[in-house]
């Protein structure tokens, strides 16, 4: 039984939007049984004419795909803080998956996007899309871990289930300024996890000295062409110290692959 069954997407007409429906569409494909959910999240209350002219300019947008799903998506409106209100959707609906697009702005590190606040309040799989990225399965996934030990393997289902569904391999990586030996119990620990939990998909664990975590990160994902990069934010994580979830931030802002993080 797949774990995806109800993916939410906020969508606002934009190209990052549109590109992001574009990819879950992909995702879905035409014989998964997914329901997809776009949610237009407005400021100001939404009249019932209103309504109807964004319901047909959404079916006007999804005819010009040309991509087909067994399940058509569905469209919905609400009026409220745009976080606040897609937070509150996907637990109304259930969805256990969001997909959100972005722009990728490799001019600043300091941007604060709702796509990077989103990705660390959300209590579920979320995937950022970049627009421009290229449209494909995902078939080579970097997952990215740090000195860390996984606290809970439950956050992996879901990488385990996209594994599944596109034959997909998972390389991990693990980024080190100094010496990766001092925290070899836990990569054992991890390792021998990732070998249980992942099953066959499991690639190599690939480790990379650099002073700087996320170009690193960047540099790995060029060298193998990879398709997705998953992380597991800390800032929600209960058995040990959370973080900030900067490292967070800064891939959903550069990153030119979607990025999947795991909650």
């Amino acid at each position: 039984m797949n774990l995806i069954t109800k993916i939410l997407i906020p969508f606002d007409f934009s190209e990052a939007s549109i590109n992001a429906l574009k990819y879950t569409m992909s995702f879905a494909g035409p014989n998964r049984d997914i329901e997809i959910l776009a949610l237009y999240v407005a400021a100001m209350p939404i009249t019932e004419s209103e309504e109807k002219t964004l319901k047909i300019d959404f079916s006007k947008a999804l005819k010009s795909f040309k991509r087909k799903v067994k399940n058509p998506p569905s469209f919905i409106t609400a009026k409220g803080e745009i976080i606040k209100k897609i937070l509150e959707t996907q637990v109304e609906h259930g969805a256990n998956l969001i997909v959100m697009g972005t722009m990728v702005d490799k001019s600043t590190d300091e941007a604060i996007t709702n796509t990077s606040r989103l990705a660390l309040e959300a209590n579920c799989p979320m995937i950022s899309v970049p627009f421009g990225c290229e449209i494909k399965e995902p078939t080579d996934i970097a997952l990215v871990l740090g000195n860390e030990k996984i606290d809970d393997r439950e956050v992996l289902r879901t990488l385990l289930d996209i594994s599944r569904t596109f034959d997909s391999k998972v390389h991990v990586l693990t980024i080190y300024k100094e010496s990766v030996y001092a925290e070899e119990t836990v990569v054992d620990s991890n390792e021998n996890l990732l070998k249980y939990y992942l099953e066959h998909f499991y690639e190599e664990h690939a480790f990379s000295k650099n002073e700087d975590v996320e170009e690193g990160i960047l540099d790995y994902i060029t060298k193998k062409n990879i398709d997705l990069l998953a992380i597991l934010p800390r800032n929600h994580t209960k058995n040990s110290t959370p973080s900030e979830g900067r490292l967070t931030k800064l891939l959903t802002l550069h990153s030119e692959i979607p990025v999947l993080t795991l909650d």
